[in-house]
């Protein structure tokens, strides 16, 4: 299956994805993980990743773009994957479902975790202390929310008029949330062949 998580930062998309992982067997593809190991190499280009990620910006499009079709095309991602942090634009989505066109796998389905921005604010905090994550401080976050509101929110929509999208309440229990997920799932999950 192919999922994405559609969230803001502080939902608990990675969260849900590492329980997803062992129940579904497919990996789990964080871009904002890919995006950060760039950072830590030396190079020009985690340099240029840095300045990004250290501003709460989203890295270009089809940079992010690249680095997903890379992952996609290796062994461990022919049963699917579930994609955490991508697409964060229209642009992103676009670009990943003409990729799925092209490589006859489509997308299953689009799980939004809705959690109140307070909220949000709490637990990226709260992270940054237990992680040591240099990009949540309280302006970074802030940043990251107005990007997200305004950049990926649309990705709602967007998966709405694909029939694709499911609204989980990510305020609740992690048991309760996964619950939700699971059920959503097996709404979109593909009939077996034959």
């Amino acid at each position: 299956m192919l999922i994405v998580f559609i969230g803001p930062p502080g939902a608990g998309k990675g969260t849900q994805c590492r329980r997803l992982v062992d129940s579904l067997s497919i990996p789990h593809l964080s871009t904002g993980e890919m995006l950060r190991a760039v950072k830590r190499q030396e190079s020009a280009l985690s340099r240029w990743v840095a300045s990004y990620i250290d501003a709460g910006r989203l890295a270009p499009d089809h940079l992010v773009m690249r680095i997903v079709a890379q992952k996609l095309q290796s062994d461990e991602c022919a049963n699917g994957a579930l994609f955490d942090g991508f697409p964060r634009t229209i642009i992103q989505a676009q670009l990943l479902d003409d990729y799925l066109v092209e490589h006859l796998k489509p997308l299953d389905v689009a799980l939004e975790l809705q959690v109140e921005e307070g909220i949000l604010v709490e637990r990226l905090l709260k992270r940054a202390q237990i992680d040591g994550r240099a990009d949540d401080n309280y302006e970074t976050i802030r940043e990251r929310l107005r990007v997200f509101r305004e950049q990926t929110s649309p990705l709602i929509e967007y998966y709405a008029k694909q029939g694709k999208l499911e609204t989980i309440n990510g305020e609740q229990s992690e048991e309760a949330v996964f619950a939700e997920i699971e059920r959503a799932i097996a709404k979109h999950k593909p009939s077996p062949k034959g």
